[in-house]
């Protein structure tokens, strides 16, 4: 069949790597891509956002599957306009995808379905009052959350009453990130260890793939200011087969069911947030696409065609059978640009790409590059994901792998954290002392 993959980042280049090694893909597009990319697909000079540019070239190039990668398309309703022609795409519907696209939306349907999440409130500009008295009912710190998308910088874990205020006030009255901070939510900051689950599902069925954990702070040590994501590993040692359990109970299920319920079955692959403490497990965020960067690490444990498989679920028809797991461990170490999350500098050229993925089972992926020539050039914030996999399960060596190959790049400014994947050999040596 004849795939198209939409967006430009590591995700995607994830994506198109896998895909490439699905019996089941012939041709194989990506819109618009980047340099990675096109050494595995043909790239396609259409933005992520332009819906009708997509909709005519899947129409002309007989697409059998379209693959959206970012929440923007899926948000602006990309899923309703290809299925409104007939075509199969993998991704959830417009009203969907508001578990993403709306803090608040996703707030209050936790709430109505029993979902464990943070002790929280919407605010509008005309509640200004109120939300400087729920400030002061909180115990610091407190979290302010922009409602819409914000190109993940709609987060802000304020340290003091002055600090939360500000950020209600930057979002809600200066508008700051424009209509997306019409409202806001403020809510508890929960104390614990983070988790990502990616479930794909077709509505009904559903199956749960490798629980994996990032590093979304700057620095080592998860100090300094938040980003996109600085590394990840998988499987995350930390989710036992008890805490796993207890997301597909208490969160999983009752999100698909809810969902059912508003008569907006959920499709694709939902991205579970999660913080696990003493608590249990709360729901931190929904995302409604694969999350980046640790679509680097789970992918690659997948075993099975990954085109049929989300072939599948863009037809309701998820055979949970035939999506199996690895017993291999993925670490992903993610270089960045001098500056990042701040301002930074592009186009600088990069060096020993290829060195890099001499080793076995490393393979470098593009999040932020574009080619000149016969030149690669930094193009972006978050530059490439370095990822290693060890077949035997091994995080040491699966970490140690991905290390030896950064250390093969070089460009200007280039940083990375050195310390990605430090929790998982904790748990594991806890893991270890406990039998």
């Amino acid at each position: 069949m004849n795939v198209l993959v939409v967006g430009s980042g590591g995700r995607e280049h994830a994506l198109v790597w896998k895909l490439r090694r699905s019996p089941s893909v012939q041709r194989l597009y990506c819109a618009p891509g980047n340099a990675g990319i096109s050494q595995l697909a043909e790239l396609v000079p259409i933005k992520s956002g332009d819906i009708d540019s997509l909709l005519a070239f899947a129409n002309q190039e007989k697409i059998s599957l379209t693959v959206v990668g970012p929440e923007q398309p899926l948000t602006g309703g990309i899923v309703d306009a290809f299925e409104s022609r007939g075509l199969a795409i993998f991704g959830p519907s417009q009203s969907a995808a508001r578990l993403e696209g709306s803090k608040v939306f996703a707030k209050e349907f936790m709430k109505r379905n029993g979902i464990p999440t943070a002790l929280h409130r919407r605010f509008s500009v005309s509640e200004i009052h109120e939300a400087s008295s729920f400030i002061d009912d909180l115990r610091l710190p407190v979290v302010v959350k922009a409602d819409g998308l914000a190109a993940g910088k709609g987060v802000v874990i304020c340290e003091t009453r002055q600090q939360a205020l500000d950020a209600v006030q930057s979002m809600v009255l200066d508008k700051v990130f424009g209509a997306a901070g019409e409202q806001v939510v403020i809510e508890e900051f929960l104390e614990g260890e983070e988790a990502s689950l990616f479930v794909l599902t077709d509505g009904s069925n559903f199956v749960t793939l490798a629980p994996a954990q990032d590093h979304k702070r700057i620095l080592d040590g998860d100090k300094g200011k938040n980003t996109g994501g600085m590394g990840a590993y998988a499987p995350a040692p930390l989710v036992t087969d008890e805490i796993k359990e207890n997301m597909v109970n208490e969160v999983l299920i009752p999100t698909l069911e809810g969902m059912k319920k508003l008569g907006t079955p959920y499709r694709g692959c939902l991205y579970c947030g999660l913080m696990i403490g003493r608590d249990g497990v709360k729901v931190l965020e929904y995302n409604c696409r694969f999350g980046d960067p640790e679509t680097q690490v789970v992918l690659p444990l997948i075993d099975g065609d990954l085109g049929e498989i989300l072939l599948d679920v863009a037809r309701r028809k998820l055979d949970s059978q035939s999506v199996g797991s690895s017993s291999a461990a993925a670490a992903c170490v993610v270089m960045a640009s001098a500056g990042y999350p701040d301002s930074y500098e592009t186009g600088k050229e990069i060096s020993g790409l290829s060195e890099a993925e001499r080793e076995s089972d490393v393979i470098v992926f593009h999040a932020g590059t574009n080619q000149q020539g016969g030149s690669i050039l930094t193009s972006g914030g978050r530059v490439l994901g370095v990822t290693a996999i060890d077949h035997n399960g091994d995080f040491r060596l699966a970490i140690d792998k991905a290390y030896r190959a950064a250390e093969q790049i070089k460009f200007q400014g280039a940083y990375y954290r050195r310390d990605i994947g430090q929790k998982a050999l904790k748990h594991m040596r806890t893991a270890v002392e406990i039998r």
